[in-house]
């Protein structure tokens, strides 16, 4: 497919057209922080930003949502029975996101979308959400992302991918998805042989400059038991004050709660985030609970994206290195460092 471009002067233009017949989710800056939120005007997109606080994660999974309501009237003949709450299938648009968070969906649809289980929330909403991702000319210094298979130009998961390049933005088509959204708007203009090496420049020069390299290649070798009980949780795990910054920054966790909230005989089931650094996450109705030490919670974080995730799928660590939890951990653990831990530990 060809490579499109528009002139940044048309930025404006073209987001007032795409929500003309789509919501539009896109970085939006307010004070100190950058978010992907639901824009109503154009001026509100931010494309200066380096990486957004959260990922757009809560866009397709959001941090709480009302799946079903019911009553306990047992006069009733609906007593006790669930009706799924109407949800907003309106087709929408995630623009500006990072090529690390597009493959994060990608990864995500490993747990919600597969053969043998399909997660209708999260299927209807990836079906009707169209990825425009923003290339990453200067990476965080704390970005990793060519280390485990992404990149700050990687396609995976987009539709499109703009690249700025000065006073233009080369888009790059990836999908026929993408294709139909150009083909909407009427882009045509092609990028020219010129602007082609400018970007291609830019690629190169944003590659060299990601310092931050983990290992990986001895992960899947290491035995899983060895792993489990290797010493060095013992130091990774110290400083940790189970907070859960780090899993509800990260693009890739996946781990919620369901709860029933009944007032006055009217319930409502939601869906809520949760994470494996809380106490309460694996807490058995027995009062049990096979992951009470911090120790424990702490490496079942790690082992889960390090080894349990790659080992299950095939599909490297459920890690596309954002370096969000680096720069956000409270106590400075360092993802990067377990990596290396792991990596390279010898029985």
């Amino acid at each position: 497919m060809v490579d499109r471009v528009i002139k940044k002067t048309e930025l404006a233009d073209f987001v007032d057209r795409l929500m003309e017949k789509h919501r539009v989710y896109a970085p939006v800056r307010q004070q100190d922080m950058t978010d992907f939120q639901e824009i109503s005007t154009a001026d509100q997109v931010d494309l200066s930003f380096a990486n957004t606080t959260l990922s757009p994660k809560s866009i397709i999974l959001p941090q709480s949502e009302v799946m079903f309501e019911f009553n306990l009237d047992r006069t009733s003949e609906q007593a006790g029975i669930l009706h799924e709450i109407e949800t907003d299938h309106f087709p929408r648009i995630i623009f500006g996101i990072r090529p690390c968070d597009a493959k994060a969906f990608h990864l995500l649809d490993l747990n919600f979308n597969t053969p043998s289980q399909r997660d209708p929330w999260w299927v209807r909403r990836r079906q009707i959400t169209t990825l425009v991702g923003l290339g990453c000319n200067t990476p965080c210094p704390t970005c990793f992302c060519t280390s485990v298979g992404s990149g700050p130009f990687a396609t995976e998961g987009l539709d499109l991918l703009l690249i700025d390049g000065d006073d233009e933005l080369v888009i790059q088509v990836i999908t026929e998805k993408g294709q139909g959204l150009l083909n909407d708007l009427g882009v045509e203009a092609e990028a020219s042989g010129a602007k082609k090496e400018v970007v291609s420049a830019l690629q190169e020069s944003s590659l060299q400059s990601i310092k931050s390299v983990v290992p990986t290649e001895g992960l899947k070798q290491h035995e899983a038991n060895a792993l489990f009980n290797a010493d060095f949780w013992e130091e990774v795990q110290f400083p940790c004050i189970n907070c859960g910054v780090c899993t509800f920054v990260c693009p890739t966790c996946w781990c919620f709660d369901i709860q029933d909230e009944v007032l006055k005989g009217n319930g409502l089931r939601l869906r809520n985030w949760d994470s494996c650094m809380f106490t309460l996450f694996t807490l058995h109705g027995s009062g049990h609970n096979p992951r009470s030490q911090k120790l424990q919670r702490v490496r079942q974080r790690f082992m889960h994206k390090l080894k349990y995730f790659p080992d299950k799928y095939h599909k490297g660590v459920a890690c596309v290195g954002c370096g969000r939890c680096v720069q956000q951990c409270p106590v400075n653990i360092d993802i990067r460092q377990v990596f290396l831990l792991m990596n390279d530990f010898k029985v």
